[in-house]
């Protein structure tokens, strides 16, 4: 790497700029952390360079994330096109297309960021069918007509994707295993008198020892959306509180105030029976995910997964889920033709979306700004010579028209302007409500 050797035009040489945005891409630093792990890189290497402000760098990082995303991509016939829409504070919604050929999808193994392409971001102030469609539409101008578009079925996608199928005969619709499981989860568990009364007695618990020395033992934060996803990590804190209780009973430690433990914790051996069918079907549902993200569908993908699912010793509620998941893969991977395989996850965009909250932090609760568009630095390969391209094609004044028009007033700066006490208050909420 070269830091010596500026980019034209530019204060910074184009190694200068890789580290920067590796250093946020790939290692979750914050980016006022990569502006000063770059100054201190720079003393202990002796290159003598000004480290970047971390504006500086956010302005690299949506430009690397406009040039992929808006540069060319080949026209094919077996595109497959992963779709979500990231929601945040405020009334806007914003789709993200992301694509790998069919040819290039990985053998045994889940997706990478790198394995995908940024097709489309897409920020709007309301959706519905009709305008995913027409937004699905205006992506075939970059890749041509998918092969197939993964989603995880929500209203707006499954309407839109449905009148897209319509008219593109060529194209299936693939519903996300991970959403799937999660949908005969709460089928299996919503009125589980069982499972809702540990949810209930594990939050009182953990409320009366997180402030304690056996906070160790607390349960897990539960999720208020999507909540039956996260099942698993439930359960198995119930078997590892289990596992210690009885380990505590055959071998008592000093350390711990066992009146205490049984005062808190006793309730969960309550449970245990009831735990072994909740972890056998968790068993079910873990093996049929690992072995979609892997394997992907294909023509007969639901009985190699029948020979993983018949490793499992079941029980009656285990083998009701296996049955229903068989019938699922085999039902998606009847839309599949002869030698193709398809991709049966899409929860590389879920991580995407975590990523890029985890890059805004506390501004992910401020509406959508121009940071939206490091979506599409944060996937596909990064190199010298695209931050070089990225860099010398995408002008700053290029993004920030791009957010003026795209995104518009953030619902930060709609506070900043009308909530601040000041001599213009009065005409600025004047100006609001004629908007409105």
């Amino acid at each position: 790497m070269n830091f010596q050797q500026n980019l034209p035009r530019h204060q910074y040489s184009c190694s200068h700029i890789l580290l920067w945005i590796s250093l946020v891409t790939t290692t979750a630093t914050s980016m006022r952390c990569a502006s000063r792990v770059i100054n201190l890189l720079s003393i202990f290497f002796n290159i003598f360079v000004e480290s970047p402000s971390w504006y500086t760098g956010r302005l690299w990082l949506m430009r690397l994330g406009y040039y992929k995303i808006h540069r060319a991509k080949e026209i094919a016939d077996d595109w497959i096109w992963i779709v979500d829409h990231s929601i945040q504070i405020g009334s806007e919604k914003c789709l993200i297309i992301l694509g790998i050929r069919t040819r290039d999808l990985p053998e045994n193994r889940s997706l990478t960021f790198n394995d995908v392409e940024p097709i489309d971001l897409v920020p709007v102030k309301k959706s519905n069918g009709d305008i995913v469609y027409e937004q699905l539409e205006d992506a075939i101008k970059k890749t041509g007509v998918p092969r197939e578009i993964i989603s995880d079925d929500g209203s707006d996608l499954k309407s839109g994707i449905n009148k897209f199928i319509e008219q593109h005969a060529e194209t299936c619709r693939i519903y996300d295993i991970k959403h799937k499981t999660a949908s005969l989860l709460k089928r299996l568990f919503e009125k589980d008198a069982q499972w809702n009364l540990f949810l209930k007695q594990s939050l009182i618990t953990k409320a009366q020892v997180q402030q304690t020395d056996l906070a160790f033992l607390a349960s897990p934060s539960q999720r208020s959306k999507a909540r039956y996803m996260n099942i698993d990590t439930m359960v198995a804190w119930g078997q590892d509180v289990l596992n210690f209780i009885d380990r505590e009973i055959k071998n008592p430690s000093e350390k711990f105030n066992h009146e205490k433990i049984k005062e808190k914790l006793h309730w969960v051996k309550e449970f245990r029976s009831q735990m072994n069918v909740w972890q056998n079907v968790m068993s079910v549902i873990e093996t049929t995910e690992t072995f979609v993200r892997h394997n992907g569908l294909f023509m007969g993908a639901e009985k190699k997964l029948e020979i993983e699912l018949n490793k499992l010793t079941t029980l009656p509620a285990s083998n009701t889920v296996k049955e229903d998941l068989l019938n699922f893969v085999k039902g998606e991977s009847q839309k599949t033709k002869e030698n193709e395989k398809l991709l049966g996850s899409s929860e590389i965009i879920e991580s995407l979306f975590g990523k890029q909250k985890m890059l805004e932090k506390g501004q992910s609760n401020r509406g959508f700004t121009g940071l939206i568009l490091s979506v599409g630095a944060f996937v596909s390969t990064t190199t010298e010579d695209v931050v070089s391209k990225a860099t010398n094609t995408v002008k700053t004044h290029t993004v920030i028209q791009w957010v003026d028009n795209k995104i518009g007033e953030s619902v930060q700066s709609l506070r900043k302007n009308f909530l601040h006490r000041g001599k213009n208050t009065e005409q600025k909420w004047n100006q609001l409500l004629s908007i409105t």
